[in-house]
């Protein structure tokens, strides 16, 4: 299961975010270091194809994709080397598929630190960048030693060269004009500015009506990103909440269905991943696959014998489907297709696989 990291100041609103989003009970208190050990858990998807089909299908039960949340601790000012609890806290970094910094934007005179995202988002890019200048300065004077006797080793060199020229401006990775294929190519140095990232802009109650004007500044700095603004707090407060009485609060504060189930959807595609279905009596299911699998990989994911055994993948895109009605109705119609070994599949697509073993 791909993980997400959140990362922040003290006191923005991570832990809060993480219950919010996993109903956890993660300590949630003014001071800082609260965290000291990363939160783990797991996030549902919303995914109102998949209740649509539950429905059409008569479903006992519908199972959503998930993705998982860690909640890591809050970075100072130094943490690159070594300040507050950085070492430990930038290990957590380096575990996780993508970075979600969460931003401070809510007054609390009980809450220390800026209330200036933007200030958040520059102490937070200047820590990592330094955290990843750092490593690259070691495994590039390691590489460049060893290329001396292996010239295989020249092209590491020459990534990490170009990693620390842009590093050396204080310019994040996901920042920099080095190419995606060289981006792809430098994965294996665990470089922590590497990572895709997205923002969540933590904003008080009394602050909705200026989300927009808030979260705008943040957006036209970090352009390479989804930026979500939230009132952390209130929809944590809400994720408590029976399923009818969280509509009814949310809806009752303008919010529909929250920010939160958007923000949940693209972190799950900020990393290339998709949902396909299936979809019957017993239950309906939305399956996590890599954009551009190919059938018998997004049938792994079900099992290794669907993978193993593959024959046919039967497949309809999810609209056509509840349009129809039906499986047996879409297949009286012929508008099941028979799908082989090199199908690309693709986002909203409801499978039944052929396998033999």
């Amino acid at each position: 299961m791909e993980r997400f990291g959140f990362v922040g100041l003290p006191n923005a609103g991570k832990s809060s975010l993480y219950n919010a989003l996993t109903g956890g009970s993660a300590l949630a208190a003014p001071y800082a270091f609260a965290t000291t050990d990363p939160n783990v858990g797991v996030a549902k998807v919303f995914d109102d194809r998949l209740d649509k089909l539950a429905a059409m299908s008569e479903s006992k039960k519908a199972i959503p994709a998930s993705v998982q949340f860690n909640d890591i601790g809050g970075l100072v000012e130094g943490a690159h080397s070594g300040e507050g609890l950085g070492n430990m806290f930038l290990a957590g970094i380096r575990e996780v598929d993508a970075i979600v910094f969460v931003l401070r934007a809510f007054l609390d005179d009980d809450v220390p630190g800026p209330t200036d995202p933007l200030d958040h988002l520059r102490i937070l890019e200047i820590e990592l960048s330094l955290a990843d200048l750092d490593s690259v300065e070691k495994q590039l004077d390691r590489k460049t030693r060893q290329a001396k006797g292996d010239k295989s080793l020249l092209e590491d060199v020459k990534l990490l060269e170009l990693a620390k020229a842009s590093l050396d401006e204080g310019t994040p990775l996901y920042r920099s004009d080095i190419k995606p294929e060289d981006r792809e190519a430098l994965k294996p140095f665990f470089l922590l500015t590497n990572k895709p990232v997205l923002a969540i802009v933590n904003i008080d109650e009394d602050q909705l009506d200026q989300v927009d004007d808030i979260v705008a500044p943040v957006a036209a700095e970090l352009d390479i990103a989804d930026v979500f603004g939230a009132c952390i707090q209130l929809e944590a407060e809400a994720a408590q909440l029976p399923a009818d009485e969280r509509k009814e609060m949310l809806e009752g504060l303008g919010l529909g269905e929250g920010a939160l189930p958007r923000f949940v959807s693209a972190a799950y595609h900020v990393l290339g991943l998709r949902t396909y279905f299936t979809t019957g009596e017993q239950e309906s299911r939305a399956w996590t696959f890599r954009a551009g699998s190919l059938a018998p990989q997004a049938a792994g994911v079900i099992h290794t014998d669907f993978e193993r055994g593959f024959i046919r993948a039967e497949t309809i895109q999810w609209d056509e489907l509840l349009e129809l009605g039906s499986w047996a109705a879409a297949r009286d119609v012929g508008k099941i297709r028979s799908e082989g070994k090199d199908y690309e599949v693709l986002d909203g697509d409801v499978m039944d696989f052929r396998f033999n073993v």
